[in-house]
């Protein structure tokens, strides 16, 4: 090989290395502006809003343009989502009133981020449709069945009240809600209480009668909560998720058969029984107010005093400064 065949060989290898360098470097730059992949786990349950959500598929479209991604997990109940919050499994939830107190009172780092209106007609105490059982007085020396923990435990506490009874003049059973159920078909208890759409589908396919229902009793919130480290790190997106509930929680409002249609494919029960559990919703997600707490100390001041918790609390310990979830 000549010297200009060399000179150039070698002209043509640096070139292709200059080259390289050039493409490794924007490769790496480019790099370096994609933001990381993040994900959003979200706890939800047989009903409420989330459901909907999951169901529409709107979040995802809305949190896309950020890089993140929503892994939604199936709970059977409240305090069973509200555990996996607390160990890491999930990020996001909803629940009724009675499960964040219970789980504050084991130590549970969690916020309260939001909640749904009353919604007292969404859980009931029922009982089988031959019963002889025709009022709250008669529960006295029964055997009732509940989700220790859920929000239907302060209902049963505020019903035995109305009735005069004590807590301690009842056999309560605790299951979670499909186990529940087949005791309840199985007649080895005595009364159910139970929330939606599961009640909804206890009056629909047993025929079970209302004893009494949460209206004059209890308000039954459904309240949206996050683990705290979460919420303190990322509440940019937990705004976002709750301003998505909001857009569903309207579009619901104003949409119940496309609500149940939906609800119907998301929980594979019949559309008649979700529809009738969709008609006793509330819709309008507001942040937590002063109010909202003030109820929610009530229900952990009855626990409390029932030793059903460990120690009392202090609700308002599990929230976050309201300037944290504020639109910037």
């Amino acid at each position: 090989m000549s010297i200009e065949q060399k000179r150039a060989s070698r002209r043509h290898t640096l070139g292709l290395l200059f080259a390289a360098g050039v493409m490794a470097a924007g490769a790496g730059q480019s790099q370096a502006q994609t933001p990381a992949r993040q994900e959003v786990r979200i706890g939800y349950q047989k009903y409420g809003t989330l459901t909907l959500l999951k169901g529409r598929g709107s979040l995802e479209q809305r949190l896309a343009s950020r890089n993140v991604t929503v892994k939604w997990t199936e709970f059977p109940a409240g305090p069973q989502l509200l555990e996996g919050l607390n160990v890491g499994s999930v990020d996001f939830g909803t629940v009724g009133e009675a499960p964040p107190i219970f789980a504050q009172a084991a130590g549970a780092n969690l916020v309260y981020v939001g909640n749904e209106p009353p919604s007292p007609g969404s859980e009931a105490i029922v009982v089988h449709k031959d019963s002889r059982l025709r009022s709250l007085a008669d529960l006295k020396g029964k055997k009732v069945v509940l989700n220790k923990g859920s929000n239907v435990h302060y209902l049963l506490v505020r019903a035995l009240e109305k009735a005069g009874l004590d807590y301690k003049d009842i056999q309560v059973v605790y299951l979670p809600p499909a186990d529940a159920r087949a005791a309840f078909e199985r007649g080895s208890v005595d009364a159910w209480a139970i929330w939606d759409p599961f009640l909804a589908a206890a009056e629909k396919q047993l025929g079970a009668r209302v004893l009494a229902d949460g209206k004059g009793l209890v308000a039954n919130h459904q309240f949206y909560l996050a683990a705290r480290p979460y919420a303190e790190k990322n509440s940019d997106i937990v705004r976002i998720v709750l301003e998505e509930i909001a857009k569903v929680d309207e579009w619901g409002a104003r949409n119940p058969k496309d609500v149940a249609q939906i609800l119907s494919a998301q929980t594979g029960l019949d559309t008649d029984i979700v529809a009738l559990a969709a008609s006793r919703y509330s819709y309008g997600v507001k942040p937590i107010s002063a109010d909202v707490l003030d109820q929610q100390q009530k229900v952990a001041d009855a626990f409390s005093n029932l030793k059903l918790i460990p120690k009392p609390i202090a609700v308002k310990d599990a929230t976050l400064p309201a300037k944290q979830l504020a639109a910037q």
